[in-house]
């Protein structure tokens, strides 16, 4: 879903940036090594959506949470952004370590913005097993 809206808005006219958040926090940590982090930052903040898949997946160290609290914090309540994640909300905690900064963030995330909750059958599995039954034949 998130990928469609994000050819959508690409269609429309929109810049969008889609990453994966261990990616991106691996971009970010880069960039604060090399003393490019406000030229990125400066970048990022133009785009019109930002979606960051996978969020919770790999377990960020400090420095990395605070880069990514940090770079969505740029974007609250002035451009959009979707972030996918199988953890709720209630977990994130997990991937940030800091509490209150758990808190900030879902705080921030959540502020005017549409929760999808989607619940269901993997539509990965099911293409497997349908791609499964057509090589058995």
């Amino acid at each position: 879903m998130a990928i469609s809206l994000g050819i959508k808005a690409c269609m429309e006219g929109y810049k969008v940036l889609f990453n994966t958040v261990p990616i991106f926090i691996n971009k970010l940590k880069e960039c604060k090594s090399n003393r490019t982090l406000r030229a990125y930052q400066n970048k990022f903040e133009k785009y019109d959506l930002v979606i960051l898949d996978e969020f919770g997946y790999i377990s960020s160290d400090k420095e990395g949470a605070e880069l990514l609290f940090t770079n969505l914090s740029l974007r609250t309540g002035r451009k959009s952004t979707i972030v996918t994640t199988n953890l709720s909300f209630d977990r994130w905690g997990e991937v940030f370590i800091d509490p209150v900064m758990t808190a900030a963030m879902t705080d921030r995330l959540a502020h005017k913005s549409y929760l999808v909750n989607m619940n269901g059958n993997s539509y990965r599995l099911k293409e497997t097993q349908e791609w499964l039954k057509e090589k058995i034949k």
